[in-house]
């Protein structure tokens, strides 16, 4: 494998679609870590699994995805999991979650030193009270972060960000009040989905902006977490705003069309 270049920290979780009766391997962090990877970037997942077979089950998406797992933890405990129901057009819910021990999962500073040498951290949920943000961007660390699922409301903040992600409704003027936040928060890049209405950027120029794609919808799980890991990479690939936001549209659009966060094999509920 080459050199990382990227780590995700952060949430892991089963997935359970309890209408259908199926479940899949998800979570913020490692769906954009398995993302990155797809698309050529190679990419660490630090997190923690419980001792069972949900965690044996994240352990094995994670490496047939060629994710470095050196970082993640098997511990005594629960596998995170989530319970999912479905709205109108395939929209996710989440009815239930469970977070298990993600929970009181907390990188050390080996970790953290290791992360900082890279190129690039994503974080998802983590419930450390910011304290891994606070020292990857001390070390100067180049760190991007979804707020729209931090753990707590004093984590959701944009300061120090290379790059602000976060979640909002069809109203673009919402939309981009809320791209203009984040920047005077102190992101060096903010953006921002809009669900059907898109998706906004900025840099602190003019805001960029890209209309959805209509696609047939079989679930919205992880669209936004593929969109995230496609940005990403086509920053790294020197795309400008337009041209990223075009990259995360179509991932996500592809996402869609599949149940899961990304490509696998459904299982049974137990």
């Amino acid at each position: 494998m080459a050199p990382l270049a990227v780590a995700t920290l952060g949430d892991n979780c089963i997935d359970r679609y309890l209408a259908i009766g199926r479940s899949t391997v998800g979570g913020n962090a490692v769906n954009v870590a398995v993302h990155l990877a797809r698309r050529g970037i190679p990419a660490a997942y630090y997190g923690a699994v419980g001792r069972d077979t949900d965690g044996e089950r994240v352990i094995a998406a994670l490496r047939a995805s060629d994710v470095d797992i050196a970082g993640l933890r098997t511990q005594d405990g629960r596998t995170a999991y989530t319970d999912i129901a479905f709205g109108d057009g395939g929209e996710r819910i989440i009815a239930h979650e469970d977070f298990g021990v993600c929970a009181g999962y907390r990188p050390d500073p080996a970790e953290l030193d290791t992360m900082a040498c890279l190129r690039h951290v994503h974080l998802g949920w983590l419930d450390d009270g910011d304290a891994a943000r606070r020292t990857l961007l001390a070390a100067g660390a180049s760190v991007s972060q979804d707020l729209s699922v931090t753990a707590s409301s004093a984590g959701r903040h944009a300061a120090g960000l290379a790059i602000a992600f976060a979640s909002a409704g069809p109203d673009l003027g919402e939309s981009e009040a809320l791209v203009v936040r984040l920047l005077e928060e102190g992101a060096k890049l903010a953006v921002v989905t809009c669900g059907a209405a898109g998706s906004l950027a900025s840099d602190g120029g003019p805001i960029a902006r890209m209309d959805a794609m209509s696609v047939p919808v079989v679930d919205t799980l992880g669209a936004g977490d593929t969109f995230i890991a496609a940005f990403i990479a086509a920053r790294f690939a020197g795309a400008g705003l337009v041209e990223a936001l075009a990259a995360g549209r179509s991932a996500a659009a592809e996402t869609c069309g599949h149940l899961g966060g990304f490509p696998q094999a459904p299982q049974a509920l137990r």
